[in-house]
């Protein structure tokens, strides 16, 4: 695969030559995608790994179902949303239709705008089926032993200030969707599933909003189609949240989304990207936030990405600190289309706008995934016009930086890596030798790991019989974010360290490494 490099005296681009956007699909042709969920690492741990397939469904016995994308919400966030959404939605569902998929839109207690029409008479005309296991003729409230969910929406999940007033304005689905002659209509669950008996549906798509109450709970939502057997799967990225971030678990509303999702992918169905079913899957962007000059990651991390990323479909942009600027970091508006934030930065202090940027990406709970001097990245007193940020390390890392125990000479005494017992199964620890083994990284001082951390792998310095964490993760604002010491251009030549990285990139992104 061609590669594209374009250059700027602050910042590259690599980009792979793919054809990116949605294909024609043929009449009849197989559907072929990935589909993800979350396995425990172990029996009965706590921990989940995420786990992707490859499936192909054949059009004709396929279903998309379309929950509830109104023209219009008692919450006008909700109705904003929804209009954002729904032209994107319509391009996937015009594709899956000329290729033979069933469309069922089905807005909640609107029928009597479709009343007559051959689309809703299609679903009422449909034999009446007996299905098993409980009613799916009302709201469906759990799945067998499922969790509560893991955001609070108790007030409703308008996130508008002020909250606005709850109703029933809906009429209708939002126009922007259109309504297919081979189509169909209706918002029962029994009905829906007479019509797929009909049709020999077996795979079904569910779609809209919102995902934890109307896509999961009506009686044509996912936990009813999962009771009744069929190959069921939530469109992850044609979907949305009713979830205010003023209320727990304080994440950012994109994130109390993604959170959603990581529910329903443990315990009902798996989840889609839409856009696996109509185009080539869009690659992750990974931006590089480089500034830092002990231990050469201007060009260590780029050839490393050229060597790991480029090959796997990754589009990679690196902003370098200008080298007679050292505190400036333009290019840094490349977050705001970022899928993870890989930072190496020791003691710098961007401009106000700048880290105001990076603060504003991780605010919203996106990924991060930072290594070696990036424990005490913004952490020195910043000139006028800039901004530094000493508290980045317990905030954001999860841990307090203490210096390091020496680097003289040259590299200081070798770091001896240990994986820690409880967190050996843990997908990032994979591709690592389960045995000791000594790196030439000098060992940091990084203490009082935070609540939510989960600690991967220690160092030690033999000669003095002492340890320190070495690898964690840590969550915030609900973003996952990746932090190890390691990083000197000696750990870049070892196959470890560069699958440990690759790992943590697909971790923070909640890909699957074995998906490339």
């Amino acid at each position: 695969m061609a590669v594209v490099a374009i250059r700027c005296s602050w910042i590259v681009t690599l980009i792979c030559l793919a054809a990116i956007g949605h294909r024609p699909l043929a009449n009849g042709a197989e559907l072929q995608f990935a589909i993800r969920d979350r396995v425990p690492e172990t029996a009965g741990s706590t921990e989940y790994r995420i786990r992707e397939r490859d499936v192909a469904w054949q059009p004709r016995e396929t279903a998309i179902v379309i929950c509830d994308m109104w023209n219009q919400h008692w919450c006008a966030s909700a109705t904003r949303r929804v209009a954002e959404m729904a032209p994107v939605m319509n391009e996937v569902l015009a594709a899956c239709r000329e290729a033979g998929v069933l469309i069922v839109h089905a807005p909640s207690d609107c029928l009597e705008a479709y009343a007559g029409t051959p689309q809703r008479k299609r679903a009422q005309a449909a034999p009446v089926v007996q299905f098993p296991r409980r009613s799916i003729s009302v709201w469906g409230t759990d799945l067998d032993a499922e969790p509560r969910l893991p955001i609070d929406d108790s007030d409703g999940g308008c996130d508008c200030q002020p909250q606005c007033k709850q109703g029933s304005p809906w009429r209708s689905e939002i126009a922007a969707l259109e309504i297919g002659e081979p189509d169909a209509i209706s918002d029962s669950g029994p009905e829906i599933l007479n019509l797929f008996q009909q049709q020999g549906i077996k795979n079904v798509v569910v779609m809209g909003v919102h995902t934890n109450m109307c896509v999961l709970g009506r009686s044509f939502g996912l936990r009813q189609m999962a009771r009744a057997g069929l190959n069921v799967v939530l469109a992850r990225d044609l979907t949305d949240t009713m979830y205010n971030p003023r209320k727990a678990p304080h994440v950012a509303h994109h994130r109390g989304t993604q959170l959603v999702i990581e529910h329903i992918e443990k315990f009902v169905c798996p989840s889609i990207d839409a856009d696996d079913l109509v185009g080539e899957p869009t690659p992750p962007a990974a931006l590089f936030m480089i500034g830092e000059d002990e231990y050469d990651t201007k060009h260590t991390l780029p050839e490393y990405a050229r060597q790991e990323l480029i090959p796997r479909g990754w589009r990679c942009t690196f902003v370098q600190a200008v080298d007679e600027a050292p505190q400036n970091f333009p290019g840094l508006e490349g977050l705001a289309a970022a899928d993870v934030l890989v930072l190496s930065v020791r003691r710098r202090t961007p401009t106000v706008e700048q880290l105001a940027a990076v603060r504003a990406y991780l605010e919203a709970g996106k990924p991060l995934v930072a290594i070696r001097t990036a424990s005490h990245a913004f952490d020195r007193e910043a000139p006028e016009g800039h901004a530094a940020w000493p508290q980045f390390d317990d905030e954001v890392l999860g841990a307090n930086y203490e210096r390091h125990y020496g680097n003289k000479p040259p590299a200081g005494p070798p770091t001896i890596v240990q994986l820690v017992p409880e967190a050996i199964q843990s997908e990032l620890l994979a591709g690592m030798p389960r045995e000791e083994f000594p790196v030439t990284s000098h060992l940091y001082r990084n203490r009082d790991l935070g609540p939510r951390t989960r600690l991967l792998m220690w160092g030690r310095i033999d000669s003095q019989q002492v340890r320190e964490p070495l690898t964690w993760t840590n969550t915030y604002r609900g973003g996952r974010v990746f932090y190890t010491s390691l990083g000197n251009p000696d750990d870049f030549q070892l196959p470890a360290f560069r699958d440990l990285l690759r790992r943590a990139l697909y971790w923070a992104i909640e890909r699957s490494p074995q998906v490339e």
